[in-house]
């Protein structure tokens, strides 16, 4: 072994090793995040749906710590009751458009012919309007609700998906392992749960990973303009569009569940990147 290729796996071995620790750190601050959705009514100070008019607009400080809104009710537990509906949305979005997507993708992959022409110009058509203008208008037929926002949303997202596991199938179905595994008898539910799903894994992760932090935006996007979670429902958009005639006299209202979609996205943003690096073999060989 020559001295360049001791230095380049010298190299490789600390870019691997920061990459883990990086995973571990945003792991563990996802993980955080989610936690703190599960746990959310054992977590707040007070109750989220109390009013206490004596106590409306309060700034940030004392006892409310993030301050009140125009009703009294605590902020900081808003906030905190707030994740469990905008966190779950977001990944039960991610799981049900994963799952459709992957699915359709993997079908057409396999089969080909006409059905695969069928859906492939379906996801096309979806794909040719504005992601968001489509998830509105479907929003608004559904008259709105936080359920109605993430099957709005699902209309317009399991594209990507069906694209990426088609295109792995269709990759990964020539290999040799795959004719072997014919011959030997193995059934086509077989072959594909056994060996396409494996193979084709890593890239619908990333990409899953990835849109965690891009639903919530989406969603709370949604419920800002009134098509998703209601009042008096604790949703970070739903909060920041009661809040948002009252930015200039109590900026406290708004900014507060704004700068927890802000932390939540980033946390994922980034939990999605190192997991990308990770499982990308062509991050793992810089």
């Amino acid at each position: 072994m020559t001295e360049e290729q001791k230095r380049t796996m010298r190299k490789r071995k600390v870019v691997k090793d920061r990459t883990k620790r990086k995973m571990i750190v945003f792991g563990a601050l996802a993980a955080g995040v989610i936690l703190t959705a599960v746990f959310a009514p054992y977590l707040v100070p007070y109750d989220p749906y109390e009013q206490d008019l004596g106590n409306a607009l309060l700034p940030p400080g004392g006892a409310h710590l993030l301050g009140t809104d125009r009703y009294g009710r605590d902020m900081l537990s808003r906030v905190i009751m707030g994740s469990q509906s905008t966190i779950f949305s977001a990944l039960l979005l991610v799981a049900v458009i994963t799952v459709i997507g992957s699915a359709v993708g993997i079908f057409c992959g396999c089969h080909g012919g006409k059905p695969d022409s069928f859906l492939m110009r379906l996801s096309d058509i979806f794909l040719a309007f504005p992601g968001m203008v489509f998830a509105i208008a479907v929003a608004s037929v559904m008259s709105g609700g936080i359920l109605n926002a993430v099957a709005a949303l699902a209309c317009i997202s399991w594209p990507k998906y069906a694209r990426i596991a088609r295109s792995q199938v269709m990759s990964v179905k020539t290999m040799p392992f795959i004719a072997a595994a014919k011959l030997s008898g193995s059934g086509t539910f077989q072959i594909i749960f056994k060996h396409i799903v494996p193979n084709i894994a890593g890239p619908i992760v990333v990409t899953a990973v990835l849109d965690i932090g891009t639903m919530i935006m989406e969603i709370a996007g949604l419920s800002f303009l009134g098509l998703g979670a209601t009042p008096p429902t604790a949703e970070w958009g739903s909060m920041m569009s009661n809040g948002r005639s009252m930015l200039q006299t109590s900026p406290w209202v708004i900014l507060a569940p704004g700068a927890a979609i802000f932390l939540s996205v980033m946390i994922f943003n980034l939990a999605g990147d190192t997991v990308r690096d990770l499982l990308d073999p062509r991050q793992r060989g810089r």
